[in-house]
């Protein structure tokens, strides 16, 4: 299921943060790798996973490769999130109501 994929790509902070970097736009594979103390392969499986979920889009780009957000399974994620927080509020306002009367 997409959005399986989409909150365990989310799950991991060093995911997260290469989608923050990538929030402000596209960058090569070095850029988002040079923040983090792990290596080049633990690094390409980060966004294999990230790409594999939709998150991300990976293309070569002459001898380097850039990474691009891709926003839809994010704005998925939200709008499930979304939906359940308006239905918990909604149940718990009823409750409040009917422990007032």
């Amino acid at each position: 299921m997409p959005l399986d994929l989409t909150y365990a790509a989310l799950a991991d902070p060093t995911r997260r943060a290469i989608l923050e970097t990538l929030a402000q736009g596209p960058a090569p594979v070095g850029t988002l790798a040079a923040p983090f103390p792990i290596s080049g392969p633990a690094i390409s499986r980060h966004l294999r996973v990230l790409e594999e979920a939709g998150l991300i889009r990976n293309q070569r780009v002459g001898k380097g490769r850039i990474c691009t957000l891709q926003p839809a399974p994010l704005a998925q994620a939200r709008g499930w999130l979304d939906f359940h927080h308006r239905f918990w509020t909604g149940s718990f306002d009823r409750l409040d109501d009917l422990l007032k009367d």
